[in-house]
């Protein structure tokens, strides 16, 4: 009865005991909505509750998102990393257990002289014994180490979303940038081409004597200018595709078009949710949390490590002279041992103080890891805001200016007005139509930047569709 009270307060101490704080989250201030929100910050709604591919309606951009998520290297590291620290976490939890190891000795060559005690293992005796050794968590270092070996491999869980998210939005930008480059390609060929009719005909009134060789030359000059801005649009093209083709984890090769620019479907607002469910979302604002958990659990590691370690061993074995009577030479023993620190104390408090400065840096990371994040979501709902008012205001721009040149060329070719006129209205009107593309390709990523900024979309399959028969 004794010993079964003994056992009983035993394991009330090892459960009860454990050096170091337990974590708790750190309170932070969070605000009640989102500054730049509006009206578009309906509470209890975020555009982060979408699947990605719900966001992006196109179906090109669709398969590229999905043999990225598939074959892009750095995903596929991330992985790995995942894969490691399940099996370091599997490792820590193996403390809880005893340990055991078996160990035979067979000689082969050379005698033994003088006494011979039977059963006891020399170099000359055939043996065969196991060593049985189970460590009492009493000061929980192992449940510390467990800890934070469970930590470290959720923060490299949220590592892995992380990435997934950041590939599926890097890879919606690039696909963005890539068709503007494409629009902007076409729009300097057209250029071009206007320019080119434009010399022609100032070389056919050169010839005539109607305008003077400085009006053709400027005639020349603008068409030139207009090729090698087509010329520099090509180069950028094939560096994006090369991008693209990375994040594919290809080698550069050409990428699929679907829809133009103009034709991406864009939400009619963009709700941003509560700011305080970024805390629960965002993949890098948990990570950065667990690696604070993890930091914080050794601390007690650390402390423990000061404390002496109480073990429970055994031995049992067998071991004879000769191998035909070995089965009848046996032994064991069973014990506790205890190891405790000595010369090295003052070098385990200067480890302890280490592990607690790295939590304080470990809580820094965290806290600073929230501000960022929203300053993310507050910067992307500008931009979202600023690029969609801005493109209405280059849409007018770009149909006023198309206008004037009409008029303009009407004028010139009637000879009521001069070169100059063409050359303002058609040069006006390229550049305007080049920056309306950039910010419709500004409002595309605007979006895509503040979902990632949300924390959404980190699913990284499609959902599966019915094959057609």
């Amino acid at each position: 009865m004794r010993r079964c009270l003994a056992l009983a307060l035993l394991v009330m101490m090892m459960a009860s005991c454990a050096m170091g704080p337990d974590y708790e989250r750190p309170t932070l201030p969070t605000p009640e909505s989102f500054r730049m929100a509006g009206k578009e910050g309906h509470a209890g709604e975020s555009m982060a509750n979408l699947p990605w591919w719900e966001l992006l309606q196109d179906e090109t951009l669709h398969k590229l998102i999905r043999v990225a998520l598939e074959e892009n290297k750095d995903l596929q590291r991330a992985v790995a990393s995942v894969e490691e620290y399940q099996a370091r976490l599997l490792i820590a939890r193996t403390d809880f257990a005893p340990q055991g190891t078996v160990d035979a000795n067979a000689p082969a060559l050379g005698r033994l002289k003088g006494a011979r005690i039977p059963g006891f293992p020399t170099a000359f005796s055939y043996s065969g014994q196991g060593h049985l050794a189970w460590e009492l968590d009493f000061w929980g270092r192992a449940r510390r180490s467990t800890e934070a070996a469970r930590a470290d491999f959720l923060a490299q869980e949220e590592n892995r979303r992380a990435v997934v998210l950041q590939l599926v939005a890097g890879v919606a930008q690039s696909y963005f940038d890539l068709r503007q480059l494409d629009q902007q390609w076409d729009i300097a060929k057209r250029t071009a081409q206007s320019w080119e009719e434009s010399a022609r005909i100032a070389q056919a009134r050169l010839r005539q004597g109607v305008i003077s060789r400085l009006d053709a030359d400027q005639f020349e000059a603008e068409r030139a200018n207009a090729q090698a801005r087509a010329i520099e649009m090509e180069r950028h093209i094939l560096h994006k595709e090369h991008e693209l083709s990375v994040l594919m984890g290809k080698n550069p090769m050409p990428i699929p078009r679907g829809r133009i620019l103009a034709e991406q479907a864009m939400p009619p607002d963009v709700p941003a949710g509560l700011p305080s469910a970024l805390l629960q979302r965002r993949p890098d604002i948990l990570l950065a949390e667990q690696s604070l958990v993890a930091a914080t659990a050794r601390i007690g590691v650390a402390k423990a490590e000061r404390f002496p370690t109480i073990t429970l061993t055994g031995l049992l074995g067998v071991a004879s002279p000769q191998l035909s009577s070995l089965g009848s030479s046996e032994y064991g023993v069973a014990g506790v041992g205890l190891a405790g620190p000595l010369l090295n104390v003052q070098a385990l408090g200067f480890q302890q103080e280490a592990v607690e400065a790295q939590a304080r840096q470990a809580l820094a990371q965290y806290q600073q890891t929230i501000l960022v994040a929203f300053q993310e979501v507050e910067d992307a709902l500008v931009a979202v805001r600023t690029a969609r008012e801005q493109g209405q205001a280059q849409e007018a721009q770009v149909t006023a200016l198309t206008s004037a040149l009409r008029l303009a060329d009407l004028r010139y070719t009637s000879g009521i007005a001069n070169y100059l006129d063409v050359l303002t209205a058609r040069r006006t009107l390229f550049e305007a139509e080049l920056a309306r593309t950039a910010t419709r390709r500004l409002h595309l990523v605007s979006i895509v930047q503040l979902y990632r900024a949300l924390g959404g979309g980190w699913n990284e399959r499609l959902p599966s569709r019915p094959t057609s028969g």
